[in-house]
Order: C-alpha cells, then structure tokens, then sequence
C-alpha cells in the first residue's frame, strides 16, 4: 500500500512538473512570436513617408579627444547561454540575456545547440568565432554515432581571434562550462589546422550561476544516481527526450531556424532515417541519447567529475563567478527562501533539492560526499557546484563580499560571489531581476573593459594626468 501511495505521488509530481514545464516554453515560444508580430504591424502601419517628410541634415558629428578610442579594437565579449537557450537570430527578438548585450558595443551572442553536449557546443563556438565547417573531431564523432561536420560560418564573428586578440567570455549556467572546455581545447591545440592555439586566447571567464560541478537536479528529473548516465524508465527526461527526438525527425524548416535543439548533425530528420530510424532513436538504440552525447550526463556530478579531470585554471586568464540560491536555514534545516520571489517553473525544484539525499544502496559520487553540502540551491544549480571548480580537486579561489575587496583581479583565481537569486533571475524577464540586472552586468562589462585588460588600456590625451 505504501509503494502504490510513493507511485502514485511521484506520478502526480511528474505530471505537475511536465505541466509547468510545458507552460513556460510555450510561454517563452509565444512572447518571441507575439515581439516579431508586433515589430512587423508596427513597421507596415506606421512606417514613415520619406517623400514627405523633409529630413534635416545635420553636420557630421566630429568626435573629441575623449571619444577617439575605437570599440572595434576592444577584445570583444561573448555570452553563451546555457541548457535550452538560444542566440541571436533564434526566437525572433527574443534576448536569452535579457538585453545585457545592449550594454556595450562589442557583444557577440553565439546559437550553440541548447541541448547537445559540453564538447559539441564547444567546438561549434570555436567555428562561431573563427568561421568555418564545425568539426567535432573524427574519434569523438564515430564513437557518438554522428557525423563529423557540421553548421558552416563562411565568416566568421571574430575570425582574428589569437593570443594578440583574445576575448572574453560570460557563460550563463552549462555556458560556464562549454567556455572552460574550450579553453582545455586551445591549450591542447585540438582543433585541426589552428596549431598556434592557445589558453592565451582567452582574457577572461564570467560564470553567472555556472554548472562546474553537477546537480542533483538531474537525478530529480530523471537521471540515474548509480552512473550519472542512463535515464530512469519513466521522467521528465524521458518526456523531454520523446519531444526532441519527434522535433527533429519532423524536420520543419521554419520552425527548426526559429528554434533548434542542435542535433542536426545526428541526421534525425525523416528525410534520412525514415520510420524505422525514428523507432530506433525512441526505442534508445540510436541517437544523442543512446551515446550519452547531450548536456544531462555532462550535468551529473560523476559527469562533471570526468570533464573537469581534464580543465585546468590558466595563470594568465582572470576569472570570475556569481553563484546564486534561493535557500536559508530555519533551525538548522535548510528551505527555500521565499515563496514569491521564486519563478513558479523553480519552485517545486529548490525544495526538492533542499531535501536531496543519497540513496543509501549507492555509492557517494565522490570521497567526502555529504548531502547537506549541497541543499542550498537555486532551483536548478546546488550553490555549492557554482562557486569555482572543486571535484575532483579545488582551484584556486578567493570568496568576495564587495567587489572592491578583490581589486585589482588576479588571474588563474576564481573570485566569487553568492548571490540571493534563482536560477533564470538574470536572463529571458528583465523586469523580474529589476535594479539587481543593471547592478549584475554594469559590473561584468565594466570588470572586463577595465580590471581584466590583459594589455594598457591607452591613455586618452586629457587624462594623461591622472
């Protein structure tokens, strides 16, 4: 009797949480077409009469010595999104950051697969930026079952990008992660051609609630605790992964440039693998989720484990992080923090994740484990997993309360703030996050504009006095 109440519960919180999942990205999908709809009858019906109206010619604006710096020779600065986000050009008008890269003038916004694995994300940005076929490596590519190129940038947005023209980077959650890879991968000189690459090309690391080290929310959403691997039988996953899979395979073109979960170069389409391949992919015989080559197991603790075994913290690159919660301590016992200032989708997730625990029949994913150290949560991320690289070893880091603590930065040591907030507080609504937005990226573009030059900022002619 009590197994058949435990299932029946699990089932309800399914269907609650598949519910509130799908409300939201429909949500999301319809704002981006309610904002393109609206910008389309605003430019027909109020489209301004050139013939008409005489336009006044104003003299040629001349720009005075403090104006004589040039913003195309800034390093420029790249947000990547992370698990189910998108780039410029997708969703419309939609801006996963909210608008941030208004902010300043160099800002570029990669579209990397919102669902495809820390390593195929990372070498699609390195072709954003430089141009050309993505290659995800030929060993990686047989051993995943897909193929070896993919998406051409006949230009690429940053094509001299090197050590003399390095950039910085600001990763949003798995962004964080996809950044740091990348970073391993140009120290390595992975990238086939390009045997001048180095950890040199990147300035500098933003984490903004970044996943280094797991979450427990994917065994709650499905994952297995005994391997970080494979996906239990009946989950929000395995929902997750019915949908993906019979978006893919449909192939509808508009609907695919508008949104993409990446996996085209898995060949999913009904043009290529017909019927009997859509039933080897739902049947878990083929595809990204038979080979484990998409984001969750990279999310796992033991996968985060594995990818960090490999990612070093550089000396010559600055890095810093915001690590968010939406959790306190009531006598001892750790709850969520508020009831309204968390979105709806989150929630049910932070009190989840404050009451995680380790099945007793599995192993802890590494030596020292304790489940209290990782309650405090953002209803996505464990606070814990944000700060800095810790497992299997910790890097170099250096907690700060006020940012005029740590000045001027150090580099090759992970700064660190916790910040109250969950875990889509910072990106997609503006209005939810409200002053704490500004004060959030005013101080990551303004940290890598002026604290994490790696050269002199030249010296305009009317400050050369102070």
């Amino acid at each position: 009797m009590i197994r058949w109440w435990i299932s029946a519960l699990q089932l309800t919180e399914l269907f609650v949480s598949s519910i509130v999942h799908l409300l939201y990205g429909f949500y999301i999908f319809s704002s981006a077409v309610a904002g393109d709809l609206s910008q389309v009858l605003n430019e027909y019906f109020f489209k301004p009469n050139v013939n008409v109206i005489e336009v006044k010619q104003e003299p040629p604006y001349v720009p005075t010595a403090k104006h004589t710096i040039d913003a195309n020779t800034l390093p420029p600065i790249v947000l990547v999104h992370g698990i189910f986000g998108f780039g410029k050009g997708k969703l419309g008008g939609l801006s996963y950051f909210a608008g941030a890269e208004k902010k300043d003038e160099r800002v570029l916004v990669p579209d990397l697969g919102s669902l495809t694995s820390i390593y195929d994300r990372a070498r699609e940005l390195f072709y954003y930026l430089k141009g050309g076929k993505v290659d995800y490596g030929e060993e990686h590519s047989k051993a995943c079952g897909h193929s070896q190129f993919g998406r051409v940038y006949e230009q690429g947005h940053y094509p001299e990008w090197d050590e003399d023209h390095p950039i910085h980077f600001v990763g949003h959650s798995a962004g964080a992660q996809v950044v740091r890879v990348l970073q391993q991968m140009l120290a390595d000189k992975a990238f086939k051609g390009y045997e001048n690459t180095s950890e040199n090309w990147v300035l500098s690391i933003t984490s903004l609630s970044g996943a280094f080290n797991g979450t427990t929310r994917t065994y709650l959403d499905g994952m297995q605790p005994e391997d970080g691997r494979t996906m239990k039988p009946i989950c929000l996953l395995q929902l997750c992964r019915i949908g993906v899979i019979i978006y893919d395979w449909l192939d509808i073109v508009w609907l695919k440039d508008y949104y993409n979960f990446g996996f085209d170069h898995f060949n999913m389409s009904w043009k290529k693998m017909g019927i009997r391949g859509l039933l080897d992919c739902l049947m878990g015989n083929t595809g990204p989720f038979a080979s484990g080559d998409w984001i969750l197991p990279d999310l796992t603790i033991q996968g985060s484990l594995q990818l960090n075994c490999h990612l070093q913290t550089f000396p010559n690159t600055y890095y810093f992080s915001y690590a968010t919660k939406r959790t306190r301590k009531i006598m001892g016992i750790t709850v969520p923090s508020s009831i309204f200032g968390i979105h709806p989708l989150l929630f049910i997730r932070v009190l989840q994740m404050t009451q995680w625990r380790q099945p007793p029949d599995v192993p802890p994913p590494y030596k020292g484990y304790r489940d209290k150290d990782w309650w405090d949560n953002d209803g996505a991320l464990n606070t814990i997993s944000m700060t800095h690289p810790r497992l299997p070893i910790e890097h170099p880091s250096c907690y700060v309360v006020n940012d005029s603590d740590c000045q001027p930065l150090q580099p090759g040591i992970w700064y660190y703030k916790i910040v109250e907030a969950d875990h889509i507080f910072f990106i997609v609504n503006r209005e939810r996050a409200g002053v704490q937005f500004d004060l959030i990226y005013d101080a990551i573009f303004e940290r890598c504009r002026k604290h994490v030059y790696r050269k002199n900022l030249p010296t305009l002619p009317d400050q050369s006095h102070h």
